[in-house]
């Protein structure tokens, strides 16, 4: 079984050193290596058809400069050292987004920085880690 390797990014210190942390894990183990940047979305809104279409140029430009200014620069970082890496961004709730892509890549271990640079910051462990780790179908690395 060939081990694959999860990483949640958003800009965040902590996120920051979980990446290190999966880099480095990556490379010793020769896992393959899934950086991903979830952009929060709600998709409890109603709106016009007209709100909606523009909703969707928003989301589709959102997640174009996500990819070109966030995770490409990673991949391409990580691809320098040899590692097998390839970037997702995608909406969604970051913690149940996180999981349903671990479950849909086969993705041996997620690996998550115990705080991020979301608005509801928990004290101690942050909820986006909080949530992963109760709800994840895999094991969950929360870097601190």
């Amino acid at each position: 079984m060939s081990l694959v390797f999860l990483v949640g990014v958003d800009g965040s210190d902590c996120g920051s050193r979980a990446l290190d942390y999966a880099a480095e894990r990556a490379n010793i183990k020769e896992a393959r290596l899934l950086v991903a940047h979830v952009i929060e979305w709600s998709p409890f809104q109603f709106s016009t058809p007209q709100e909606n279409e523009e909703r969707h140029k928003r989301r589709e430009e959102e997640i174009a400069r996500a990819h070109a200014d966030v995770v490409d620069p990673i991949v391409e970082a990580l691809e320098a050292k040899g590692l097998s890496v390839e970037g997702l961004v995608r909406h969604g709730h970051v913690a149940e987004t996180l999981d349903d892509m671990a479950n849909e890549l086969n993705v041996t271990n997620i690996i998550i920085g115990r705080k991020g640079t979301s608005r509801m910051k928990a004290k101690l462990f942050g909820s986006v880690a909080s949530t992963l780790v109760q709800i994840a179908d895999c094991p969950v690395t929360v870097v601190p």
